[in-house]
């Protein structure tokens, strides 16, 4: 598997591999406080910065590959999502740090993502992709579930959040050979 930072495009949104120069364009979008309610670390206000640092470090180690969301016809910066934990020796990588303004929040912009950055992952090689979220939100685990994912379960006390509390982080994924049944309903959804 070998899969290189790259912008990502359809009809409904751009991925552009995350730069300094987006930094200015996803501080206002990531000030909602609600956004980060459910994150192991926050990235609104004063803790945006160190965020977004992180996001770029990832990145520049080179087992994280950070995108801007812009809608494509506008070009309005929507939300954020990445590979993590890109490892090419198992064929695997994980999405996720998927948030999005509230504007852009139960319309295409996640399907349309998803779309981009799963067959950009099994187009490079990918064998599996994970996805993972606290266990409290449930609008991310029926999203997983809709786009094709198959829950795989869950890690108890996995992470302590930023809040203090400790996160059970439910697991899915999507493996080679069910990606083309999960891209059939994705491109359903986006051509309804």
């Amino acid at each position: 598997m070998q899969i290189e930072p790259r912008i990502l495009e359809n009809d409904i949104v751009r991925l552009e591999p995350l730069l300094e120069a987006h930094r200015e364009v996803l501080r206002p979008l990531a000030a909602e406080t609600e956004l980060w309610a459910l994150t192991s670390i926050r990235g609104d206000g004063e803790h945006f910065d160190a965020w977004f640092d992180l996001m770029l470090t990832g990145q520049a180690r080179g087992d994280q590959i950070s995108h801007l969301v812009r809608d494509a016809k506008t070009g309005e910066p929507l939300g954020h999502s990445a590979y993590l934990v890109i490892t090419p020796a198992h064929k695997r990588l994980e999405i996720g740090w998927t948030w999005y303004c509230a504007e852009a929040r139960g319309t295409r912009v996640n399907p349309a993502c998803k779309r981009l950055l799963l067959g950009n992952a099994f187009d490079a090689g990918a064998e599996r992709v994970e996805l993972k979220t606290h266990h409290k939100n449930l609008r991310s685990q029926n999203a997983m579930l809709k786009m094709g994912a198959t829950r795989e379960g869950t890690l108890r006390r996995n992470l302590l959040c930023w809040t203090g509390e400790w996160r059970d982080s439910v697991y899915f994924s999507i493996l080679r050979d069910e990606w083309p049944a999960a891209r059939a309903g994705l491109d359903a959804r986006l051509a309804a």
